[in-house]
């Protein structure tokens, strides 16, 4: 996931990455830092990042903006139902996941609402 976002997607967005291998991880960067987007795998185990993002949406009042990875384009529906944000597919193409991390940032920072996106 990292690869294909980079490091600068776009010229002026810098992207820090923290890595959590399991939910509670997770939750600890999200409690301790200023996160502003989670990637999550869907493919994930033991906790896929399909239920994780659902478990933040539930258990944030604020959660960070929220992306989730997908094998398949069947488990969009499972995508849908977990409320993230974006939707990305695997293998992950560099132009449109960059893309959509920017949007996901400029959306957030703008204070505007993403719609669910699929890329």
């Amino acid at each position: 996931m990292r690869s294909a976002i980079g490091e600068e997607p776009v010229e002026g967005i810098r992207i820090e990455y923290a890595v959590a291998g399991a939910y509670d991880e997770a939750v600890d960067l999200i409690d301790k830092y200023e996160v502003d987007l989670v990637l999550l795998d869907g493919e994930a185990q033991p906790a896929g990042g399909l239920g994780i993002a659902r478990q933040l949406r539930d258990e944030f009042d604020e959660p960070p903006t929220l992306a989730v990875v997908v094998a398949r384009a069947a488990d969009r529906w499972l995508a849908a139902w977990s409320r993230a944000d974006a939707v990305l597919m695997h293998p992950l193409n560099p132009v449109t996941t960059g893309q959509t991390v920017v949007d996901l940032l400029v959306n957030r920072a703008s204070g505007v609402a993403p719609a669910q996106r699929a890329a």
